[in-house]
C-alpha cells in the first residue's frame, strides 16, 4: 500500500490536512485528488477522491511528499512531506492502524513533536498534541528484514496439527497473522517449500498479485492469493480496498457534515414525535359522547363526584371520569372542547406526518450523496434548517474574528462587548483557553483547545499577543495577559456587556 500510494501520490501538491473527530475521518488534501482515510476499527479504509473544496477549520499545509514510509512487520505508514512554506520544513503525516486505536497525527520532523492528533490517547501509548510523538515499539519476531531462512522457518513451524504451527508463526514469524498463518502453515505441510515461498515473496514484494479473499467476514483486500482460499483479482491494493470501502462525507467540511447529521436526527425525531401524537389521539366521537351523556342524565350526578356510572344511550353502562371541582354541565363543556382538540389533531396530523417523513427521506438521501461525494457544499447549505442568528458555523454572522495559529489551532477574537459575551459563552467549549489582557478594556480571547492539559507555549503566546493587540493596552511595551479555562469564567449578575470574572 505504501508503494502504491507513493508512486500516485508523489508529483501531487498537498494545499491541507483535514481531521474530523467525530467520524474518525483524516484526509491529505491535495490539488490533484484526496487522500481519505476512515479510520475507525470497524469500517478501517484509504481512498482516492476527487479533490475536495478547503475549508477554515483544515490545517494550512502546503507541501510535497517526499516518500512513504511502511515500517517494518508493522501496520505504521508515514508520509515525509516537504513543506515549500514556512519555518518548520519537514513534517511526517503518520497512520496507525493498530489493533483497536486507529488514529493519524502531524508530526514536527525536526523535534518529534505532535503538532495535530486525530484523536488522543492516555496510557502507556500516550498521544496528545505538544508531546514528544513514540513511534510503538518494533515487534520481536524473527524475519522482519527478510533474512530468515527455510530451515529456519520450518524450526520455528515444528510438528503437529496445522492450528499449532499456525499460532507458533504468528508468535515467531513476523508478517504473519490470524489471517495468512494457518494457510502458510498448509502449504509448508503439503510441499515443505510452498509455505516459505509464499513468504518470502510477500516480505521482498516480489510477484505480488492482489486480490480480494472471500472470508467468513466478507471480502478482504489482500495482495497475494492463499492457498485454499477463493479470492478474485483486483488491479490494486488500493484498489481492492476501495472495493470494499465504507463511505465517508471527507471531501465536506467537518462542521457541515455535522449539521447534516444533526439535521437527519431532528428530522427523525420530528417524524417519530408526530407518530406518537397521532396513536395518542383520543376519539372524538366518544369525547362528545361522555358529554353528551353527562347533560342527557344531569340529575342522575352528584356534585363534587371523581367519577360517575351512567347509563348509555345503547343501555350499557358507562364509567366516566369527572373533574370534582367543576358542575356537571362544565364537565360536559372539557369533553366537548377535548373532543374539537383530538378532531382538529386528527385532520392535521397525517399531513404533518407526510411532510416530516418527506423531510426525512429527503435528508437521508442527500446524507447518502455526500458521502458518495456527489453533493456539493452549496447544495446541502440549502437544504439545511438556518441556524440561530449570531451561532452559524459555515462563515459569516458569527460574533468574532478567526485566526490560526502557527500550531495550526483556531484563535476567536471577540468583535465587541456584546460579541465578548458571545463568543466566552456561546461559541466556546468549556476546556478552550479563555484569554483576556490584564486590567484594561480589550476583546476576550479563545484559544481553540478543548483538552485539560496546557496548550503549546507557541500557539498560547500568539493568542496572548492577539489579547494584547486587540485591548486598550496595544500601545504598551509590556501587556500583562491572563489566561485560563473557559470554564473557569463566569458572568457576575447583572454585570454590563463584555463583564466576566475569571
Amino acid at each position: 500500500m505504501a508503494d502504491e500510494l507513493a508512486a500516485l501520490v508523489r508529483p501531487w501538491r498537498l494545499r491541507a490536512v483535514r481531521f474530523d473527530r467525530r467520524t474518525r475521518d483524516a484526509a491529505l488534501l491535495f490539488r490533484e485528488a484526496t487522500v481519505a482515510w476512515h479510520l475507525h476499527p470497524s469500517r478501517g479504509s484509504v481512498r482516492i477522491l476527487r479533490p475536495a473544496e478547503l475549508d477554515q477549520a483544515d490545517i494550512a499545509m502546503p507541501a510535497r511528499v517526499r516518500s512513504i514510509e511502511a515500517a517494518s512487520d508493522e501496520r505504521l505508514l508515514t508520509f515525509h512531506l516537504i513543506r515549500v512554506r514556512g519555518r518548520s520544513r519537514s513534517v511526517r503525516f503518520i497512520v496507525e492502524l493498530l489493533g483497536n486505536r486507529w488514529n493519524a497525527l502531524l508530526v514536527e520532523q525536526e523535534h518529534g513533536r505532535i503538532t495535530h492528533l486525530l484523536r488522543p490517547r492516555t496510557g502507556p501509548a500516550r498521544l496528545a498534541v505538544g508531546i514528544l510523538y513514540a513511534p510503538p515499539p518494533a515487534p520481536a519476531r524473527e524475519g522482519a528484514d527478510g533474512t530468515l531462512t527455510e530451515m529456519r522457518w520450518r524450526e520455528i513451524q515444528g510438528t503437529g496439527p496445522i492450528e499449532e504451527r499456525a499460532r507458533r508463526l504468528v508468535r515467531r514469524v513476523a508478517y504473519t497473522s490470524s489471517l495468512n498463518a494457518e494457510a502458510l502453515a498448509r502449504a509448508s505441510a503439503g510441499s515443505r517449500v510452498e509455505g516459505y515461498r509464499l513468504w518470502s515473496d510477500a516480505v521482498t514484494g516480489r510477484g505480488l498479485r492482489p486480490v480480494l479473499l472471500h472470508t467468513p467476514r466478507g471480502l478482504q483486500p489482500y495482495p497475494f492469493a492463499l492457498p485454499g482460499t477463493t479470492w478474485e483479482p483486483a488491479e490494486s491494493v488500493l484498489g481492492a480496498i476501495a472495493e470494499v470501502a465504507a463511505a465517508g462525507a471527507v471531501l465536506l467540511p467537518p462542521a457541515l457534515t455535522h449539521r447534516l447529521d444533526r439535521a437527519v436526527t431532528s428530522a427523525r425525531r420530528r417524524a417519530r414525535a408526530l407518530e406518537r401524537e397521532l396513536r395518542s389521539q383520543e376519539d372524538p366521537e366518544a369525547l362528545r359522547t361522555a358529554g353528551n351523556l353527562i347533560l342527557a342524565r344531569y340529575a342522575r350526578i352528584p356534585r363534587g363526584a371523581n367519577e360517575v356510572t351512567l347509563e348509555d344511550f345503547d343501555g350499557s353502562p358507562r364509567r366516566i371520569p369527572l373533574d370534582p371541582a367543576r358542575s356537571p354541565h362544565e364537565n360536559a363543556e372539557r369533553f366537548y372542547r377535548r373532543a374539537a382538540r383530538a378532531a382538529r389533531a386528527r385532520q392535521r396530523l397525517p399531513g404533518m406526518l407526510d411532510g416530516a417523513r418527506a423531510t426525512l427521506a429527503s435528508l437521508e438521501r442527500l446524507r447518502a450523496r455526500a458521502a458518495e461525494g456527489s453533493a456539493g457544499r452549496e447544495e446541502i447549505l440549502s437544504a439545511l434548517p438556518s441556524e440561530p442568528a449570531g451561532r452559524t458555523t459555515d462563515g459569516g454572522g458569527v460574533p468574532y474574528r478567526s485566526f490560526r495559529s502557527s500550531g495550526g489551532l483556531e484563535i476567536r477574537v471577540g468583535r465587541d462587548a456584546r460579541a465578548n459575551d458571545d463568543l466566552t459563552f456561546r461559541h466556546s467549549a468549556p476546556n478552550d483557553v479563555w484569554l483576556h489582557a490584564r486590567h484594561t478594556a480589550g476583546a476576550h480571547v479563545i484559544l481553540r483547545w478543548g483538552r485539560r492539559e496546557p496548550p503549546p507555549a507557541r500557539d498560547l503566546r500568539e493568542a496572548a499577543v492577539l489579547a494584547a493587540l486587540h485591548s486598550s493596552a496595544r500601545g504598551s511595551g509590556r501587556v500583562p495577559v491572563d489566561w485560563t479555562s473557559r470554564k473557569y469564567v463566569r458572568k457576575p449578575r447583572g454585570a454590563s456587556r463584555g463583564t466576566v470574572i475569571p
